[in-house]
């Protein structure tokens, strides 16, 4: 019994709150579960089904659950908007692991924006 109490224990300590700093968040722990689809058996799970279809199947449902997001945010369901946005990180982070972007390289780039203005940062792209 004190077994499988300390590997709650570490599970949790592992899975960490999804608050800033050292701890790992939902949205890294949900890729290191998509990320390990691949390869799986597509008629036991659904991110093994899209990552056999390839990567435009993958950014064709992204494109749907992104318009479905977007008529929730504009019809003004705060609980359709919410599982419409969930579903829209899914597939986010779905076409990262099919394309070998790792979340830490976007939250590195949204890092680097943090405090820029939204018109200078795009003018900085155009200059490149």
């Amino acid at each position: 019994m004190a077994k499988n109490k300390k590997a709650k224990k570490a599970h949790k300590k592992k899975r960490g709150n999804g608050a800033a700093g050292g701890d790992e968040h939902v949205l890294d722990r949900l890729y290191l579960v998509i990320d390990s689809r691949k390869g799986a058996d597509p008629d036991t799970s659904y991110t093994a089904r899209l990552f056999s279809r390839g990567r435009q199947q993958i950014a064709k449902k992204l494109g749907e659950e992104a318009v479905e997001a977007l008529i929730e945010g504009i019809r003004g369901d705060r609980p359709k908007l919410v599982g419409e946005s969930a579903d829209m990180l899914y597939h986010l982070l779905t076409l990262w692991a099919a394309t070998g972007v790792k979340p830490k390289a976007v939250w590195t780039e949204l890092a680097r924006r943090e405090g820029l203005s939204g018109i200078a940062e795009k003018a900085a792209r155009k200059q490149k």
